[in-house]
């Protein structure tokens, strides 16, 4: 019996939180399981509490719902693994081992594992940042992305599993507080100078990063998830760009619209975390395999992100 249903993990994450909702819109709310380690509320059936390294759980939740599908979003993100690197491996790794091992030996339709930015490290060019390119992260969180990429094409290969992934960039998200990101600067940010006019920031404000606007993260998601599999030469490794800002050209950006807006800067260990990784990447071939562009620049994300947080928080 061909599996219908999609299920997606880590669900009340910065990504998951938003992608739920277009997942049920798109494909009907009893078609899309949502599952994460924290309790179910109100709002959020049909879902799992599942917490990935438990394999048997996760079986037993693809089998109840007859899954098709699984978007794997859950994960322990770059900061926060830095702090529990142990947590980090078992997350990243483990879980991510339980969900390629149940779909193949269900034979899952496809699976989408997003990878990230800290898949780089020093060595990798930092500018225009090739696809195929040196991977030799100094973190917890970027080694798991990188054995993330390997083994998703080594099921692809070996078993003939559908699964693919992105590179995301830091992503900005107007809904969903950050979560222990290297890039989390470019959410709290906002929240800061909207409510208290000053922000002091955790890297130099020279330091520049690859950035996405979470509606751009949502399109480039479903873009690849529903592009035909002949036209992939990449599977599980796609660089994705949105555009490219430093701290200080973010902050300025905002302060046009809040002239009475502050910055100052105490640079952390997050510090060493972003000087590992590019400036910029070149998405050429998400472009050329499955039409990848974004629709947000620096000015176009500020204006909806200050728009949309003055209406959350009442301002």
């Amino acid at each position: 019996m061909k599996r219908r249903k999609i299920l997606v993990t880590g669900a009340k994450g910065q990504i998951g939180s938003e992608l739920v909702p277009l997942l049920r819109e798109k494909y009907g709310r009893e078609n899309v399981i949502s599952s994460d380690i924290k309790p179910e509320e109100e709002g959020d059936a049909p879902y799992e509490v599942l917490d990935v390294r438990d394999g048997k759980r996760l079986a037993e939740v693809v089998d109840r719902y007859n899954i098709g599908t699984v978007y794997h979003m859950a994960a322990i993100l770059s900061a926060t693994g830095e702090k529990n690197p142990q947590l980090a491996w078992n997350v990243n790794v483990g879980g991510l081992y339980n969900v390629l091992e149940v779909a193949r030996e269900r034979k899952l339709e496809r699976l989408f594992i997003p990878s990230s930015i800290a898949a780089f490290g020093p060595e990798t060019p930092r500018v225009k940042t090739p696809q195929d390119t040196v991977l030799k992260p100094r973190t917890i969180y970027g080694i798991s992305k990188v054995i993330g990429e390997r083994l998703g094409e080594y099921y692809f290969w070996k078993y003939g599993l559908d699964v693919r992934g992105v590179r995301y960039p830091g992503i900005i998200s107007s809904k969903t507080l950050p979560g222990g990101g290297t890039t989390d600067y470019a959410v709290e940010i906002f929240y800061e100078a909207l409510k208290h006019r000053r922000y002091t920031a955790f890297l130099k404000p020279e330091t520049r990063l690859p950035m996405m606007y979470m509606p751009d993260c949502l399109k480039a998601t479903l873009m690849l998830m529903e592009a035909p599999l002949s036209n992939l030469k990449h599977h599980t490794d796609f660089n994705i760009s949105g555009m490219s800002f430093s701290v200080e050209e973010l902050a300025m950006e905002i302060k046009k619209r809040i002239p009475d807006f502050e910055i100052s800067y105490e640079p952390d260990y997050r510090q060493q975390i972003a000087d590992s990784w590019p400036e910029s990447v070149d998405d050429s071939a998400a472009k050329e395999e499955w039409g990848w562009s974004p629709d947000y620049d620096l000015p176009s994300m500020v204006d909806d992100m200050l728009e949309r947080l003055r209406e959350k928080l009442g301002l």
